[in-house]
């Protein structure tokens, strides 16, 4: 291996344990611990995209269709989702989110970012603009 493949092999493995333990502390700055990281997810996806058919929302969220129906069905039964006709196909339904999925959003992403927004508070201003930098860089790297 060369210097540069060791040197990135290195910071692969330094950047993923970082992004692993501070996704980790973020996920555990909740508003509402009655609604799963799943579903949460589902929501946030729907929020992203829009309404769409259960089998949309599965193939977003990459998991197999009978999987997402228990997860519509939940969040259904939590009134944060509704149901209607799809407009074209009779067999199907399209779900979107209610404004109570819509506060709830909000509600746990104030949180995670009232908290980060304290954490960064503590740092040096020149530790901030390393980490604007590595945020632009790790979008980038999402991108891929």
């Amino acid at each position: 291996m060369t210097p540069t493949t060791l040197d990135s092999a290195a910071l692969a493995h330094d950047l993923r344990l970082a992004v692993m333990r501070f996704s980790r502390r973020l996920r555990h700055q909740r508003v509402d611990t009655s609604v799963t990281l799943t579903h949460l997810s589902a929501l946030s996806t729907l929020k992203r995209h829009g309404a769409m058919s259960p089998g949309e929302l599965a193939g977003h969220e990459r998991v197999q269709p009978p999987s997402m129906t228990r997860v519509v069905v939940a969040l259904e039964g939590m009134g944060l989702l509704t149901r209607s006709p799809h407009p074209t196909d009779g067999r199907q339904v399209v779900i979107e989110l209610t404004p109570a999925a819509e506060e709830l959003l909000t509600a746990e992403a104030q949180a995670r970012e009232a908290w980060l927004t304290g954490q960064l508070g503590e740092l040096t201003e020149e530790e901030r603009t390393v980490l604007r930098e590595a945020a632009t860089i790790m979008e980038k790297l999402a991108a891929r």
